[in-house]
Parts: structure tokens; sequence; C-alpha cells
């Protein structure tokens, strides 16, 4: 059966599919392995780089006796949330008519949660309103029931790193006591927030240190990506040359999101043949369209935060954000100053620091569009 092409093969939020979903082979192959190996891993990168496309990419591709579960708890609170999510998530796994289905279904009604259905898409969805013991109860009882099916259990969670943001006291602790105990359900635990998931699993004094194998997901690799969005042009008979390509990815500093965005807005525009002047037009729609964003981190901010928060986008990558050059170029104040400005822009997740491939660290913004506005 020929399988029929997508209207735009350039999604930027959903996961279409192996046939539209560039490279990632050794990050894939790699926590295949781990899995199969029985190693549960931490993956983190900064936001919108790719990551839940390679989860969800995973997914897809785990071996025969195998079954994934996928829960985001980014939008979660609490642990009560949280098992709502994994109940849910369970029941929506597997066909309810299947032998599996049935138990799983049997067993979650056990647990007398409250079954609705989405009035749009009609999936099943459960929700529990219980005291914190019984909570912590459930959920136990949730990952034993799968422990001892006769499946491989792999559960990826996203957005790891909300747990420490839960109202319930040491929940990694308690959560990390019931994972240990299990063999045959791996995890994948899953962040965008890189300290935090740098803290949950590297700093000696939490519980989940050195529990899980370490993978950061780094920007696609230049070659590979533009190959892949020219090819993704000839499957519907448009064309882009590779010096467009490479521009493209130069605008958008490399970043999936806003290569993804950029380039679906582009192939929507060509009827035929990108051209420079259509591709920058895109380009200049977008930064237009992203200014109210833009004014709003302008009126939420203070007025120190404002002004270095322009002066890290213009840069690109700022290394000494306290150095006198900076402060005096910029006409940030002290370095006292900075440095809370800096605290508040990295907690609201506008600024976000790393590592070059020599260990020194840097600060850059998130919003890519912001930092084009920024330099004009």
């Amino acid at each position: 059966m020929i399988k029929k092409l997508i209207e735009n093969p350039f999604s930027v939020n959903v996961y279409q599919g192996s046939d539209y979903f560039c490279d990632r082979e050794s990050e894939t192959n790699r926590l295949l392995s781990d899995i199969r190996n029985g190693s549960s891993v931490t993956l983190f990168s900064i936001r919108r780089i790719g990551k839940t496309g390679l989860l969800h990419h995973l997914l897809n591709q785990l071996p025969v006796g195998w079954k994934g579960i996928y829960i985001d708890i980014l939008a979660t609170e609490n642990l009560n949330q949280f098992l709502n999510l994994l109940a849910t998530a369970i029941i929506k796994s597997v066909p309810e008519k299947s032998p599996f289905g049935k138990r799983i279904w049997t067993f979650i009604k056990s647990l007398r949660p409250m079954i609705s259905f989405d009035n749009l898409t009609g999936e099943p969805q459960a929700s529990f309103d219980i005291k914190r013991k019984d909570v912590e109860l459930n959920i136990n009882s949730v990952l034993q029931f799968l422990e001892q099916q006769d499946l491989r259990i792999l559960i990826v969670i996203d957005e790891f790193q909300q747990i420490v943001h839960y109202p319930e006291q040491n929940t990694d602790a308690w959560l990390r006591t019931i994972i240990q105990k299990l063999s045959n359900i791996t995890f994948i635990f899953s962040g965008s927030q890189q300290h935090l998931m740098l803290e949950l699993f590297t700093a000696p004094q939490r519980p989940f240190y050195r529990s899980t194998q370490l993978l950061k997901l780094e920007k696609l690799d230049k070659v590979v990506y533009c190959d892949f969005i020219i090819l993704m042009f000839q499957k519907y008979n448009k064309e882009i040359s590779s010096s467009q390509v490479m521009n493209i990815l130069e605008w958008t500093d490399n970043h999936t999101y806003y290569v993804q965005l950029i380039c679906n807005r582009v192939f929507s525009a060509t009827k035929k043949k990108v051209t420079d002047e259509l591709w920058r037009h895109q380009a200049n729609q977008l930064l237009q369209e992203q200014e109210s964003i833009f004014f709003y981190y302008r009126n939420m901010l203070t007025t120190p935060q404002w002004q270095l928060l322009k002066a890290i986008a213009q840069y690109g990558l700022v290394y000494m954000p306290t150095s006198k050059e900076f402060l005096t170029k910029n006409q940030l104040g002290t370095s006292a100053t900075v440095i809370r400005s800096l605290k508040s822009l990295v907690e609201y997740e506008l600024v976000y620091s790393d590592f070059n491939s020599k260990g020194e660290k840097f600060y850059s913004v998130y919003d890519v569009f912001f930092h084009r506005w920024c330099k004009g």
C-alpha cells in the first residue's frame, strides 16, 4: 500500500513518523541499547531541540516484546496529577479489547478512578481524587502491576524535573525507593531544564544520584539536516538549494524548532522553487508576528533584566556577563545587578547556561527569533 504524503513535511509540534524524522540514528541506537540491557537513561537538552520527537521516534522503534508508555508531566502540580497521567497513558497504550488491554482496564478500574472520554478524540482519561497516602499506594500498585507482565515495559517521563516543584516533600526519594525494586520496567527520564535535571541525577545528595545513564541531546549535524530538508522538498516536487538551506540553518542557529517552523512556512509558500527573497520574506514575517511576545518580555521584566536580556540576545553567546567590558559596552550597571538579573532570567527560562566543547560556560537566550529581532 502506497503511503499518502502529509500536506507539509515540516512538522513543528507533532511527530509524524520515521519518514519525516531527521537522523538521530546514533541517539536512537544508544537508547535502544541501554534499555535492552536494563539501564534507565536520563535524556536532557535545551528546550525545543527535538527531544520529545526523539522519544516518540524511539517508542516507534521498540523491539518485539516491549511496550512503551509516555507521559509528559510538565503541566502536573502534584502526585495526584502524576497518577492521573500515568493511569491514562497506560489505558491508552493498548486496545481495550486485546488480551493485554483487558488486563490493564480491569486492573485500573479496580483502583476506582473516574474514567471519562474526550469529546473530540474519544480517548479515555482516568482521574483520581484521593489522599496522598492512597496516591502513593496507587502509583506503587500500578508499577507493580506492570512489573508482573510478560512484556518488557519502557516508561518515558518527559519534563521529569517538574517533580521538584511538587508540594509533596521528597518525591524523588520516594519514587526512587519504588523504582530501584523494579526489574521488568526501564525508565527514560527526560527534561529541558538542564540544571535541574543534572542536579537530580548527578548531585551526590540526591536519591537518583548515578542511577541512570546520561545522554545530552545536541543540535543536529548541519550537513545531515541540510540533506534532509532538500530531500523533503524534492519529495513534493519542489526545489530548494543547499546554500539556501545553509542560510536558513545559520539564521535559526540550527535550532530544531525554529528550523522546522521556517521550513514549514517556506515550503507552504513555495509553488516550485525557493528564492532568496521568498525565504527571507517568510523569516521577516515570522519576526513581525513575534513582536507582541517580545514586548511582553519587556513589560514583565525590570529595566536591568530587560537590558541584560537584549545584550545577551545581541551577542548570541556571552561567556563573561560580569566582565567590565561587557558591563560598560552595554551600560548594565554593576556586576551585582547583572548577577541578580541573570538569576531571574534563568528562572524565567528566557536565558540558559551551557558549556562549549572546551568546557567554557556561556549564557544564551532560548528564543532564536528574539535573538534575530535584537540584532535587527
